[in-house]
């Protein structure tokens, strides 16, 4: 009689494991969305498709322990404000960067630009680091247990890969989405600023995610033109 009771408690138990667990993916997957973007305009600068997808694959993985590095010493971290304003004042540097880089009529604005993969892997790993500030946050708001958190991170990781990966390309097809993405990120870069001035003035996690959701939708609202400028027809010589 005890084992069924202890089986039913356990089973109980796992499910609601699985059920936080989800609510972190999803969370993952939500808050991620201006982060792949973000991490996709960093890795163009390198203008190689193959350096791009290799920036990618090593600055995640190093984000990735940077990442797991923050969950378990999240607790610690909380307690200095200096961590948030150094991470809002990184990423208003990008979006600073972006938005004061030269406009040609050929090129829109445009992130940095790297000579080599060494110089670019840091700068994702980086910016990852940045947005996790918020987002881990988040994550042990939803769950103390840190194997949960951990497992929710890996997840996310996994999946900021695929977003960032679908957002290079998309970045070359929408004209206006690089800048919707760095305007993204200046939201979250002053959400960890308000943070530090001041908790309460934070906007809650629905606004954010709205908010974020209608700049990418302009982002995604115009294609780049594709058509060929016709040549006007010569006129021909008028015969003597």
């Amino acid at each position: 009689m005890l084992d069924q009771i202890f089986d039913y408690l356990d089973f109980h138990f796992s499910l609601e494991a699985l059920i936080v667990l989800a609510i972190l993916v999803l969370l993952e997957a939500l808050l991620s969305a201006d982060n792949a973007i973000a991490l996709a305009a960093i890795a163009k600068g390198l203008e190689d498709k193959e350096l791009e997808r290799k920036a990618l694959n090593f600055g995640l993985v190093v984000a990735y322990v940077l990442r797991i590095s923050l969950i378990l010493t999240a607790t610690w971290v909380q307690q200095f404000w200096q961590f948030e304003l150094l991470g809002a004042a990184y990423l208003l540097w990008l979006v600073f960067q972006h938005f004061t880089s030269e406009e040609t009529k050929d090129e829109h604005h445009h992130g940095p630009r790297f000579n080599s993969l060494l110089q670019a892997i840091p700068v994702i790993a980086f910016t990852d680091l940045a947005f996790s500030l918020d987002s881990v946050t988040t994550a042990i708001a939803v769950s103390q247990e840190k194997w949960l958190v951990l497992t929710g991170a890996t997840i996310g990781i996994i999946t900021l890969r695929f977003m960032a990966g679908l957002f290079i390309r998309w970045l070359d097809e929408y004209e206006n989405l690089e800048d919707a993405g760095y305007v993204t990120v200046a939201f979250v870069g002053l959400r960890l600023l308000l943070k530090v001035v001041n908790d309460n003035l934070v906007p809650p996690e629905w606004i954010m995610i709205t908010a974020i959701f209608l700049i990418l939708g302009w982002g995604f609202s115009k294609r780049v033109s594709t058509e060929v400028p016709q040549l006007e027809p010569e006129k021909s010589e008028v015969s003597k």
